[in-house]
């Protein structure tokens, strides 16, 4: 089928939707959702059999909805209307929550229903679940809806008919007034409840000494007590906030009258209210904030590193850079990178560069401390290193996985192995050894080019990974530890090590990796210092949010000059 995406953004679910749709053989277009009137060119240009919207904030016109099918993927069970599903099932507490995949008319969410798929909800933080749990139910219960659509013997039926055990309801949206943290009567879970709920957007309004605050990235501090809402503690990026019964961790706020109306970690965009005598817990140590930890078993260890939306900043680099030298000093045989669990890596910290004094120069120290980490991992001697990807990576957050020996991912990931969109962005992370090498020459420059996403099948196929598994989290951990249990107890890993051994000092030979670190810096010096301000530009906008103008062509196929001489030679 030919089938058009219009989105507001192209985040996480109209990404995993993309690639799903390009696996299953369809003709996939995108089309940001900038106006009605772009909205129907991309109409008129595409001819779609069907408009499939994964994410948007408003309406589609009547006028495309009565000229072609409209799918909706609503995060919400049959009969749940309105713009805050995820957030309210989160705050009653639901047990199991669903995905519905509905035909847009007149009145929104209302249409009739074409397909659903429910999951059971978990303690997380509504981000979380959005990229776990609701995307995956959104894809399997989207293929189903196509499927009905193309056999032509389906009549999609209203909520009430649909089948469904339970029934949703219409909810207005959320407001910070139902959202509100009162410090001295909220116990922790429902402090995490309220702020899990607002993750990442809009956040939980909130005040600290008179200053208007958003919280999100909220996790349980232990061991820690105090009057409610003092500041107790600070673990890295995170500051500990006292509740009526323990503490929780505030990881990243945003303080719209500050000098950075974005998010930034907590610690950074609070620093002017913080005491000097406030106890300091090391971050990933017992009691502190979860973002690095290393688990060891038997002869494998596993090294965790959980930045928040993947974004590694200079001085996260070079925590982990210290944890995973600390790691090849352990009498083990293998390190499985594992990443968190929404993200392996997604590259610098760009939010912690846009509030830096010079941009440019946290650019560069950022940019240096990501390749001392990828270098690490490219030289490690005597153990296999496996980056074992549960969650999704892009930029340089991909070559950094490509570093590691082998590379395996979860079946639902997906990867973003460019830098492009990025204001012309070089990139670095020893790309350009890495990817031809795996890949081949002709096939690197395709996928750099391309700027898409990738699904785990393809890049296991484009030779970017060896093998995906897991249809889930569960499954994935599962399959990963028998598949590391089994190098270690056949002969493979003796031989993978040689072969390691000496392809490196095969390569070494013939181009160090310094001279490719020093080409792709000097590339890099040129966006960060020259006179094309275009990167410099392109991080603002994405860091302040500034809405799309237009959708770039390696999205809207239909708008390519080719797909457009096309049409006029056929009009």
């Amino acid at each position: 089928m030919r089938i058009l995406l219009l989105v507001h953004a192209f985040n996480s679910l109209s990404q995993r939707v993309f690639t799903a749709l390009e696996a299953a053989g369809h003709e996939v277009s995108v089309e940001f959702d900038i106006s009605d009137q772009v909205s129907r060119e991309a109409l008129a240009l595409f001819s779609p059999d069907v408009i499939v919207a994964p994410f948007l904030k408003r309406a589609i016109p009547e006028d495309i909805w009565r000229a072609c099918p409209c799918l909706i993927i609503h995060p919400g069970i049959p009969g749940d209307r309105g713009p805050s599903a995820l957030d309210w099932a989160l705050m009653n507490g639901e047990r199991r929550w669903g995905v519905t995949i509905l035909q847009a008319e007149a009145e929104m969410d209302a249409g009739p229903v074409w397909a659903y798929a429910e999951f059971d909800m978990r303690e997380a933080a509504k981000s979380s679940l959005y990229r776990r749990e609701v995307t995956e139910a959104a894809v399997a219960a989207l293929l189903l809806a196509l499927s009905r659509l193309q056999g032509g013997d389906f009549t999609p039926a209203s909520a009430e008919a649909c089948g469904a055990a339970r029934l949703g309801k219409w909810r207005a949206a959320m407001t910070q007034n139902e959202r509100a943290i009162d410090w001295p009567a909220d116990d922790t879970a429902t402090v995490l409840r309220k702020i899990r709920s607002a993750d990442g957007v809009p956040g939980v309004r909130d005040r600290l000494e008179d200053q208007t605050l958003y919280l999100h990235d909220a996790h349980r501090a232990e061991g820690l007590r105090g009057d409610p809402g003092d500041i107790l503690a600070v673990s890295g990026p995170a500051i500990a906030r006292a509740t009526m019964d323990g503490a929780v961790w505030i990881g990243h706020v945003r303080r719209p009258g500050g000098p950075h109306p974005f998010k930034l970690p907590a610690s950074a965009a609070l620093a002017d209210m913080l005491e000097d005598a406030l106890p300091q817990i090391p971050p990933g140590s017992p009691g502190g904030y979860p973002d690095i930890s290393y688990v060891e078993e038997g002869e494998i260890g596993y090294l965790h590193f959980d930045f928040y939306n993947g974004a590694m900043g200079t001085e996260a680099c070079g925590r982990l850079l210290e944890a995973y030298r600390e790691a090849c000093r352990r009498p083990t045989k293998l390190i499985v990178l594992m990443g968190g669990p929404e993200f392996w890596s997604n590259g610098m910290n760009l939010n912690l560069i846009e509030a830096a004094d010079n941009p440019a120069d946290e650019s560069w120290r950022n940019i240096n401390a990501i390749n001392d980490l990828a270098e690490a991992i490219l030289t490690t001697p005597n153990h296999l290193t496996i980056a074992a990807l549960q969650g999704n990576a892009g930029a340089g957050g991909v070559f950094l996985a490509r570093a590691a020996d082998l590379v395996w991912l979860r079946s639902g990931v997906t990867l973003n192995p460019h830098y492009k969109d990025m204001g012309n962005l070089h990139g670095s992370e020893f790309w350009t050894y890495l990817l031809p090498r795996h890949t081949g020459a002709h096939s690197a420059g395709r996928i750099m080019g391309s700027r898409l996403p990738m699904g785990a099948a393809a890049a296991v196929s484009a030779r970017l990974a060896e093998a995906h598994f897991g249809a889930d989290h569960a499954e994935f951990m599962a399959e990963l530890k028998c598949r590391a249990l089994a190098l270690l107890s056949t002969g493979e890993l003796k031989r993978l090590l040689a072969a390691k051994s000496a392809r490196r000092r095969m390569d070494e030979q013939k181009c160090p990796l310094s001279a490719y670190r020093e080409a792709e810096l000097a590339e890099m010096k040129r966006n960060f210092y020259g006179p094309d301000p275009s990167y410099h530009v392109a991080r603002y906008n994405f860091v302040c949010k500034v809405p799309k103008s237009r959708t770039p062509k390696s999205l809207a196929r239909h708008r390519r000059p080719a797909a457009l001489n096309r049409r006029r030679q056929a009009s």
